[in-house]
């Protein structure tokens, strides 16, 4: 358990993980993981590869990620090739991005099955942004 040091663990370019990661701390991955994540916070490397699941507070992606996404806080950079939808509290893309999936905002499938429409407006509406 992090006790409010910055502890971070990286996976390098000449790793490949099969296998699904949990980690409680913040993770850097460089190399191949062929399974699913789960972290406080995600750093994706340009020349990485992630192919499956990841589920994050705060995610930072460049590399290749085939599968779906949910972090609160989502920035998708320019050399990110996305496959797999995308849920996000809130989301930065940046041009030359290239995403082909849904984006929908964290809680949106149960929240429209449980609320009615007109309870839909409030102030903690998601947010999305693009970047240049």
């Amino acid at each position: 358990m992090a006790n409010g040091s910055s502890t971070f663990s990286v996976i390098g370019t000449d790793v490949t993980i099969r296998g699904d990661i949990e980690a409680t701390v913040d993770l850097h991955v460089d190399g191949k993981v062929i399974g699913d994540i789960s972290c406080a916070s995600l750093v994706q490397g340009e020349a990485s590869r992630i192919e499956g699941q990841i589920k994050a507070e705060s995610a930072r992606l460049s590399g290749e990620v085939s599968g779906t996404i949910e972090a609160r806080d989502l920035v998708v950079l320019k050399s990110a090739r996305i496959d797999g939808d995308v849920s996000y509290e809130t989301l930065t893309i940046e041009q030359g991005a290239n995403v082909d999936g849904r984006f929908a905002p964290l809680g949106a499938k149960t929240k429209a099955a449980s609320q009615p429409v007109t309870e839909a407006k409030g102030s903690a509406e998601p947010t999305m942004s693009l970047a240049r």
